[in-house]
Formats: structure tokens, sequence, C-alpha cells
């Protein structure tokens, strides 16, 4: 499984890099030591609302792919430096988002030198997320990912895009990107719910194919990820 080398472009003057890799940490098969982050913001939404989707996808990842995910995820604010130590970045909630300039130009910096957002819209959160994105890349609009886009056919295979595992307002789920020269830096899943059917059965009590589904479309982003 590879990793994300960190390609850092420019590091503005305006930001202070504490501790800063150049490099996303290797993973090692002896002891996991790479984790998923989870995406801490401010302005009331809530980036906590599901505690147990990463590790359980760790866990999914672990068993059917191979990899060497730790089973603990990492919180990381959007505008600290850590957020540099892990490739995959994970963001939810149910509502508003706020980035600072600073915070939005440090995930952009990350974005932009390889790292990976998947935005997981929890329900409520889509007319907050849109606007802090555009403070991240003004120059960008979210286009929709096509179905034959590779992060759809990965060990599993999503022929038809985003499976749906939560109703919320009966819309189809829909995978929209941002792309930066062409890589996905950016996948926001909508009217999916992808971090409910992470969760642990006991919390909402999905159908076990919704869980499933739902599991191996983040195994797919997983993948996706590491090998690009």
């Amino acid at each position: 499984m590879k990793t994300h080398k960190l390609l850092i472009i420019a590091l503005l003057s305006s930001m202070v890099w504490v501790g800063f890799s150049p490099h996303f940490p290797e993973v090692k098969k002896d002891k996991p030591s790479l984790q998923l982050g989870l995406l801490k913001y401010k302005g009331g939404g809530d980036w906590y609302a599901n505690p147990t989707s990463l590790p359980n996808l760790a866990r999914f990842c672990n068993r059917e792919l191979g990899t060497q995910l730790a089973e603990d995820q990492a919180e990381v604010y959007v505008g600290d430096a850590d957020l540099f130590n892990y490739p995959f970045i994970h963001m939810t909630g149910h509502g508003n988002v706020v980035f600072s300039e600073s915070e939005a130009l440090n995930l952009r910096t990350y974005l932009i030198a390889g790292g990976f957002l998947h935005i997981d819209d929890n329900y409520g959160m889509d007319p907050y997320v849109r606007p802090a994105m555009k403070k991240v890349f003004p120059e960008l609009e979210f286009v929709e990912v096509p179905f034959d886009h590779p992060i759809y056919h990965q060990h599993f295979d999503f022929p038809n895009g985003l499976p749906k595992i939560h109703k919320h307002d009966g819309k189809p789920p829909q995978g929209f990107g941002l792309f930066w020269k062409g890589r996905l830096v950016c996948f926001y899943s909508y009217e999916c719910d992808l971090g409910d059917g992470w969760e642990s059965p006991e919390v909402h009590k999905d159908p076990p194919e919704k869980r499933l589904a739902a599991l191996q479309m983040g195994a797919n982003l997983i993948q996706y990820v590491f090998s690009n």
C-alpha cells in the first residue's frame, strides 16, 4: 500500500509550521502507525458526530484490503500543522462550518501538497460546507464525480455511484469533487451518509446490507487515496 508523499509547493510566510514533516508517515507492517484523521472545525457544527465511524472503517479495511491502519482515529484542527501527518482526512457534521483565513489556507496547502479530504454530509451540512470550501479554493467549483471515475471502481465496484444509506431528503446520493490540476483532492458525499453507515450497528440499526455497502464504499475511498 502506497502512501502519499507530501510535495510542498509553497510554505506561505504568514503561517508557522511547528514540527512540520514534508512526508506523510510510512505504514509499518509490524505496528499500525497510520491513522485516519477526523477534522475538527469551528462554527458550531458537530464535527464529532460519528465517533465509531473511522475506527470501524479502519478495521474493515484491515480485514478486506490487508491495510495496516491504526484502529483509533486522530482528531486534528483544520488550522494545525498536524494536518500534514494524515493522508486521509474525514469531515462530517450536521450544521455550521467556519474556516478562518489561516485555516482555509492551511487546508488548501495540505490538499495541493497531496492530502485528501472526504466530506460526508451527516444532514444539514450542505449550505455551510460549500461556502467554507469556496474559501479554500475560490477558483474551483464542486462537480459531480462521474460514475466511471476510479473512486467507484477500486476493490469494490459501484457502477451507479454512491450507495444510499439514509433517507435524508429522499434525493439520490451524489458524489461531488474538487479537482486540482486534474487530481481529485476533495470528495463530498451528499444525500448518502456513508459515515452513519460506518457506525457500529447498535447506533443506527441500519440493515446489514446498508452497513456493508457503506463500508465497501469507504474502503474504496481509502484504497483510492493510498494508491494514487
